[in-house]
């Protein structure tokens, strides 16, 4: 009995796979720090809470819901666009899913055929290529470097489109590296874009409340953009509802349709409650989302600070999320007597067995030379797990 080539070939999550090994750890009772998943530290606000504890009490909401979501909630979250993000949609344009996973997944499987091409922004979350691949497309990269804050220019945008480009997928606060792109990056992005047909822009938005620029630009908000742009986001990471599972994408009628129907043949609409709490998180009071947002900012600069003070580690100073992307490159080719550190993926299992911190090897996100240590943790733990890293780095030569 053998599985299929599909599930066989599909590459295991590689920030799952490292919780699960912290999580093995922690079951023995060796005290792991944790910051390998991207999972908000803070509990999901009262007021949301009580939404959904509403929702259960008024007896409504035990029935399936609508495929694409309740209609309030998506006259909620279009009206949320066009105020904040200035994106011109309707209620129509709006799938409301499992997750922004599921809304990603959605968008490859009604969007591509075997061949067709994604341009991929480089470094990427980890889910993107995955998803490509089950959906029979094919990656493209286009990479930033730490030189230039990890963020790919529209020069190299123009030079990887071909005849199969179908799609381009980017994040913005950006997911592993914190970068954050420009309205001015974007534009130049937008002109390359105009200058091709048929090519959809997936632009990832989930960090939008976790952003220290002072200013988000959603790409469909750009002249002539929204027709061709899936805007992605959900509730999990600036409403800390991680496990309430609620994403949503806005896109093209014609595109949002076409989800509408991959998802009711997979999952069919998302939990009634979940959506409940939704529906109060974006029509509420937004006070917790930007204290948390603050409490995110505090923390990165104490871990800049503190990472910047560790020998052979370089970093960029990230402008959204809850991430750093360092480069550990420096470490490759050391040993401490017993194990030799050869790549990210030594490096990370080095950290974890000798100092107990649980980190993602850059390379599933597509840099080699990185680790991706996420901050939404805190400020004891963050200065707990530096100094272990610190200390166990200093074993090595």
């Amino acid at each position: 009995m053998n599985l299929s080539d599909r599930i066989t070939n599909l590459k295991e999550s590689a920030t799952l796979a490292m919780a699960a090994k912290a999580r093995e750890l922690k079951a023995k009772g060796v005290d792991v720090i944790s910051l390998s998943l991207g999972e908000p530290d803070f509990k999901t606000p009262k007021h949301i809470q009580e939404g959904a504890k509403q929702a259960i009490d008024s007896q409504k909401y035990f029935s399936y819901p609508p495929v694409p979501g309740y209609t309030d909630l998506r006259e909620a979250i279009a009206k949320k666009l066009n105020k904040e993000n200035h994106i011109p949609c309707q209620a129509e344009n709006i799938v409301v899913s499992n997750g922004a996973k599921q809304s990603i997944a959605n968008v490859m499987f009604a969007l591509l055929n075997p061949g067709d091409e994604v341009i991929v922004y480089s470094p990427y979350w980890v889910s993107y290529t995955a998803l490509i691949e089950l959906a029979e497309g094919v990656p493209v990269f286009i990479k930033g470097s730490i030189e230039n804050d990890f963020k790919a220019t529209a020069a190299q945008l123009e030079a990887a489109i071909s005849p199969r480009t179908k799609a381009i997928i980017y994040s913005s606060p950006c997911n592993p590296t914190g970068s954050v792109f420009s309205r001015k990056e974007l534009e130049a992005m937008a002109d390359v874009i105009r200058r091709h047909d048929n090519i959809v822009v997936i632009a990832d938005e989930i960090y939008e409340l976790i952003n220290y620029t002072g200013e988000n630009v959603s790409f469909a908000s750009l002249p002539g953009m929204f027709e061709k742009t899936v805007t992605v986001n959900g509730f999990a990471k600036g409403f800390a509802m991680t496990g309430w599972r609620v994403g949503y994408i806005a896109a093209p009628l014609w595109l949002a349709k076409g989800c509408n129907k991959m998802q009711g043949q997979i999952t069919s609409a998302n939990c009634s409650i979940a959506q409940r709490a939704a529906l109060t998180a974006i029509t509420g009071d937004l006070a917790p989302s930007f204290e948390m947002a603050d409490a995110y900012l505090k923390r990165r600069d104490l871990v800049a600070k503190l990472l910047s003070e560790v020998p052979g580690i370089r970093i960029n100073k990230p402008q959204g999320a809850f991430y750093f992307f360092p480069d550990v490159s420096d470490y490759f080719g050391k040993s401490d007597g017993e194990t030799t550190i050869q790549d990210s993926d030594d490096f990370c299992l080095y950290i974890l067995q000798k100092a107990h911190v649980s980190l993602v090897s850059g390379d599933a996100f597509g840099d080699p030379n990185c680790v991706r240590l996420s901050y939404a943790a805190s400020e004891d733990d963050l200065r707990e797990a530096i100094k272990r890293i610190s200390e166990t780095l200093a074993r090595l030569s």
